[in-house]
């Protein structure tokens, strides 16, 4: 309760320094009348959305944080306590633990790359006219309208072990010749969710790039047909350069979300067998709501969202971003 009554006075304070903002400026009072109407629309309109964005999310970031340095274990018997950093070794203390942060960064890497290259492929392939051009391009952004949950079923469904469709086609085709355990399998666990990720992340990089393609001007290309420039230098030095910052922006976008994603990971696998397919934010989430441990998953959490920004920086800085698409 105290949190949140600090968090409101913060809330309050904010508010309050943006109005007087509309009408002080560099010392002197703004002129009453429509020019103070003028000045002070723009903060009027976006003031409620800055004020939900501060509770809907500042004061479960401040709390969540609170909580990492704290024994919150919803099965326990008394309140919760402040015990410094012990979540934090009790994290970096864990036997799993390389292995789930190798695992998050396999599945990170590999499925960011197939979404990429796949969705490049797709959106260049896409860019020319051709016949049945709306109806294919429906179908191949069709997995992005999907939830994960869904995906997330249809993965398990078609690689169990038992009765799933992908063995039986393999032993069809005479591929393999026993049923695959593909959920229960070491290292193939998580290749299956990996699959199920890059499927699913395709039509965004398609999305993206294709609106990116669409917008070269197309006299560009005639000039460089005129001074006899072929298709791989075209691609590289004029669709490339063009089409950068949205490749660094979808890129870091989609590295963001796939690093905090749980949902396949728990659908499909649940993070077995024994831990071998478990990510970072599935652990987090199973610490949370299988154990109750809500003081060790906040700890995962505060790293994940450390991490993630120091990478985020890292990752504009030597893309060049604010450089991207200079000509």
């Amino acid at each position: 309760m105290g949190v949140l009554i600090a968090f409101l006075v913060i809330v309050v304070v904010v508010c309050g320094a943006i109005f007087w903002r509309m009408h002080v400026r560099s010392g002197q009072r703004v002129v009453i009348g429509n020019r103070t109407k003028s000045k002070m629309e723009p903060y009027l309109f976006i003031l409620p959305v800055f004020v939900l964005l501060l509770v809907m999310f500042g004061y479960p970031l401040i709390n969540s944080f609170i909580m990492a340095f704290q024994d919150y274990k919803l099965t326990g018997s008394g309140k919760a306590a402040f015990n410094g950093i012990e979540n934090f070794k009790k994290l970096f203390d864990d036997t799993d633990t390389f292995m789930i942060v190798k695992n998050t960064l396999i599945y990170v890497l590999i499925s960011v790359a197939g979404q990429f290259l796949l969705g490049m492929v797709l959106a260049m392939a896409l860019k020319k006219q051709f016949r049945g051009r709306g109806l294919y391009q429906s179908i191949v952004f069709l997995p992005w309208a999907f939830s994960g949950f869904v995906i997330g079923l249809m993965f398990r469904w078609s690689f169990n072990g038992e009765y799933g469709v992908v063995n039986d086609i393999l032993l069809n085709l005479g591929i393999i010749k026993e049923a695959i355990a593909w959920l229960g399998t070491p290292g193939v666990s998580l290749a299956v969710i990996i699959m199920a990720m890059i499927w699913m992340g395709i039509p965004f990089f398609a999305i993206m790039i294709l609106a990116a393609l669409q917008s070269i001007p197309a006299d560009v290309y005639e000039a460089a047909d005129v001074d006899g420039c072929g298709a791989i230098r075209k691609y590289f030095q004029i669709t490339l350069p063009y089409i950068k910052p949205t490749i660094i922006t979808t890129i870091l976008l989609r590295t963001i979300w796939i690093f905090n994603s749980f949902d396949l990971v728990v659908i499909i696998t649940n993070g077995g067998p024994a831990n071998t397919s478990q990510t970072l934010p599935a652990y987090m989430y199973s610490k949370a709501f299988g154990t109750y441990d809500f003081g060790f998953a906040a700890a995962i959490g505060v790293l994940l969202m450390v991490v993630l920004g120091i990478f985020a920086v890292i990752f504009l800085r030597a893309t060049n971003y604010n450089k991207a698409g200079d000509f």
